[in-house]
This record gives structure tokens, sequence and C-alpha cells, in this order.
């Protein structure tokens, strides 16, 4: 693995290259389980990625932190970012994006690994992944509750400038930015700045189209403990009603065809268009009724009047 690096320059003025990690180079078996029972996992290789159980489209977190890789449910798992990942907040405008005073202290799972760290990145390397999307998926943070801002970004080398993928606006704030690609078999890690310790719930979607033509999505919340004095079984505790567009963001997974999932909007639309049609054809008949008796009072009253009875 590589040797830990700081996501953050330490000099005024200076950005750190980040250099190839062996770690990003990686393949997933088919048969890897799916571990179950929580866990905390504090050091090591953890990505978030798709998947599917059952043969149902899931987003789920990889743990490489033991010699046998296994998937697991995020529900079940809580990512602790501990004391040893603070670091200073440097006097570049580089960094500006943070929100952060520079000299402040923050937290950050970095880019490159320090070993620690929980390393935290994300994969679509699944086989059954790989065959069946077409050619990538969509990665969007639908938001994040938590007591601080959280800010995701990576810094590649030739001291290019920061790249900002996701960044919260403050407790159970919207999004700052928007939805990023993720090509088929990617392996990535990226920088996750947390301003103050605390439990942050993480919400995050991944949706693709599928060779067949289908689209999928699921949505899933990531656990942080972040600072040593942070409680694990508060982070397990906590309740995920994160705000995504439209509305708090779903806890489970979903499956959608023609792009509308089902009791989403088009649904409801369809419902409200059947109940119109329904009213309209009951006042058509009550008016057809109203007018068939009112002819046939006209009739009796013509044939009463007649002197001999007939119309």
């Amino acid at each position: 693995m590589a040797t830990a690096t700081p996501a953050l320059a330490e000099r005024p003025g200076s950005v750190p290259a980040a250099q190839p990690s062996p770690g990003l180079q990686q393949s997933i078996a088919a048969d890897q389980p799916l571990a179950t029972g929580r866990v905390t996992l504090a050091t090591g290789h953890v990505d978030i990625g798709p998947r599917y159980v059952d043969d149902k489209w899931s987003l789920l977190i990889h743990d490489g932190t033991r010699a046998q890789p296994v998937w697991r449910d995020p529900d079940e798992t809580v990512l602790r970012v501990s004391d040893a990942a603070v670091q200073t907040v440097p006097d570049d405008p580089a960094y500006a994006f943070l929100g952060v005073d520079a000299g402040k202290r923050v937290y950050v799972v970095p880019q490159v690994q320090n070993q620690d760290v929980v390393w935290l990145g994300w994969n679509t390397q699944d086989p059954r992944v790989m065959q069946t999307i077409d050619r990538g998926v969509t990665l969007h943070l639908l938001g994040v509750r938590g007591p601080g801002t959280l800010t995701t970004f990576l810094q590649s080398g030739n001291f290019a400038a920061p790249q900002v993928l996701w960044r919260s606006a403050g407790p159970a704030g919207q999004p700052a930015a928007q939805p990023f690609w993720v090509e088929v078999n990617t392996h990535t890690h990226a920088n996750w700045v947390f301003t103050v310790p605390g439990v942050y719930l993480v919400t995050i979607q991944v949706s693709a189209d599928l060779v067949s033509g289908e689209k999928v999505s699921a949505t899933r919340t990531l656990r942080f403990a972040v600072g040593d004095a942070t409680s694990t079984d508060e982070a397990f505790a906590a309740t995920a009603d994160v705000p995504g567009p439209g509305g708090p963001a779903p806890a489970s997974d979903e499956r959608t065809e023609g792009g509308d999932p089902s009791g989403g909007p088009g649904t409801l639309l369809l419902t409200a268009l059947i109940g119109v049609a329904v009213l309209l054809a009951v006042a058509l008949v009550v008016v057809l009724t109203r007018g068939a008796a009112a002819k046939r009072r006209a009739e009796r009253e013509r044939t009463a009047s007649s002197p001999d009875g007939r119309s």
C-alpha cells in the first residue's frame, strides 16, 4: 500500500500531488459473500459500489479491510473517522471551497491511503454489474445530516486544482455539487473532509442504464462516526431522514423501468387523471338522465292539453 500522504497541503501555497497506489489495482470475485451483523470500520480499504443482491440492484459497502473481502449492508456498518484523520486547513486559496478558515482543524479521509485512517472510495467492479450496465453509473449525493459540512474532492497530480465532487450545505442541507459519472470497471478514492466531529448520515444514490434498456437506481445511507469521542451506538441509532430532490430520500433500493418509479410522480398523475375521468362520466350520466325525464314530462303535458288527447 502507499504511504500516508496528506490530503490538504501542510505548507502554505503548496498542493500535494496524489501518488499512484497499488491499492487501486483490484478485481472483485463474483462469489464474494454478503456479511451480516454490525461492524465498525476504522482503518483499511473500503469502497461503496453497486451490486446485485437476490437479483436486485443495490448499493453496498465493499469491505477490503480483511484478508477475505466481503460486501456489507450500509445500515449495519459505521465508518469511524478517528482523531488520526485531523489535518489543518492550509493558507491556500485553492482550498477556499471547503468554507473553512485557514489554520482550522478538520477531519480528512484522504485520497491516498493513511494506514491509521479508514480509506474510502468507490468501485464499479462487481462482475455482474460490469456485464449488465451500459458504460457506467451515476453517483448522486442526495443529502447530509450532521453537525458540520462534508466536502468530497479529487486532487490530481501536477499541481492541478482540486476537483470538487460533492459539498453539503451544512446540517440537513442540500448538496452543492452535481452528480458525477463513473465508468464501468472503475476504482477511485477521493478526499472526504468533515468540518467538525459528530455523527454524519450521508445519503447516496447510484443509478444506471442497463444494456437491456432497463433503468435501475438504489439509494442508501452511509453512517460516519467522526472523532474518537463520537459514539458508534449513536451512529447506528441515527435516523436517515435526509432530504433529497423532491422530498426525503428513500432508505431502500428501487428498481424502475421506463424512467418512472412505482408510486412516483407519473403514477400519481395517472391516478388523478383516472379520477377526473370518472367524475366526468358520472356528471354526463346525470345530465342525460335529467334530460330524458324533462322530455317525458313535456310529452305528458302536451298530451293532456290536446283536445283529443293526442299530441
